[in-house]
């Protein structure tokens, strides 16, 4: 299907917005983080489109497929693809997903992000009957994932920025520090002290939350972990399998392929 090529694949998150280009072998060929703003028109994002695909040297995109938590950016994203791309692009929600099944009080209250990273995760179910994925956001996300594309249920808990982003608020007197893992836990002044309660405290959170969900699934669960602070934590959470930081992004191209009836060679990634 060469007429769909390049895939812009876009994921609008509270925070930032990441973006992709993908190509007829369904593997990200670029890949794009920039700030979401909620102010920006349609005509100002067509242009920052534009400006990134010529900085990398990229073909506009022929079909695109949106994920948005941040109303109206998503609204503008599609408007500035019809208006001066000419593509139609995809918008997902769990009711243009038929074949997944949403295990929820009220599924049409998922958000896409979660439906993205349950496509995303799909490659890691091959000896488990479950994955968790914790995408590490503006909240930080457990998304519990069935075989047969069944969302689960999940864990919604604040992300680490933002608490941190609370305690200066609160504390007057405790400065601003990068949320780095220092050498030990035990600090020996107020960056240290913090840096050990900000990383070491969240690692111990996301470790404690996934013993309590494996506890309550009845077969075995990979964890797989995503966004932008799970670097931070790489190495130092105990109970996550997998780090795979364009996972929200491939499962937004996989999506798009099942919808198009396009199988993946997960040995070789291509498409069949």
């Amino acid at each position: 299907m060469p007429a769909s090529f390049p895939l812009l694949v876009v994921d609008i998150g509270n925070t930032s917005t990441v973006l992709g280009l993908a190509d007829e072998g369904l593997n990200l060929t670029h890949t794009w983080r920039v700030r979401t703003n909620r102010d920006v028109l349609p005509d100002d994002l067509a242009l920052q489109l534009h400006g990134l695909f010529t900085l990398a040297g990229a073909q506009a995109p022929h079909a695109a497929v949106l994920s948005s938590v941040a109303p109206p950016v998503g609204q503008n994203y599609a408007l500035a693809l019809r208006r001066h791309f000419g593509v139609e692009p995809f918008e997902v929600s769990a009711a243009s997903l038929p074949d997944v099944r949403v295990e929820l009080d009220q599924p049409d209250a998922i958000g896409a992000d979660r439906l993205c990273n349950l496509f995303g995760a799909e490659r890691y179910l091959d000896t488990h009957e479950y994955a968790v994925v914790v995408d590490f956001g503006t909240s930080t996300n457990f998304d519990v994932i069935g075989r047969g594309r069944r969302f689960v249920g999940g864990i919604l808990a604040t992300g680490a920025q933002v608490s941190a982003d609370a305690l200066f608020a609160r504390a007057a007197k405790l400065p601003r520090i990068a949320l780095e893992a220092p050498r030990t836990a035990i600090g020996k002044n107020t960056v240290h002290a913090l840096q050990s309660g900000l990383v070491y405290g969240y690692a111990e959170m996301v470790d404690g939350l996934l013993r309590r969900i494996r506890a309550e699934l009845p077969g075995p669960a990979v964890a797989v972990a995503t966004g932008g602070f799970s670097r931070t934590v790489e190495g130092i959470c105990r109970e996550i399998d997998h780090y795979d930081e364009t996972l929200t992004l491939r499962g937004l191209v996989e999506l798009w392929a099942s919808r198009e009836g396009m199988g993946v060679d997960r040995a070789s990634g291509a498409a069949r």
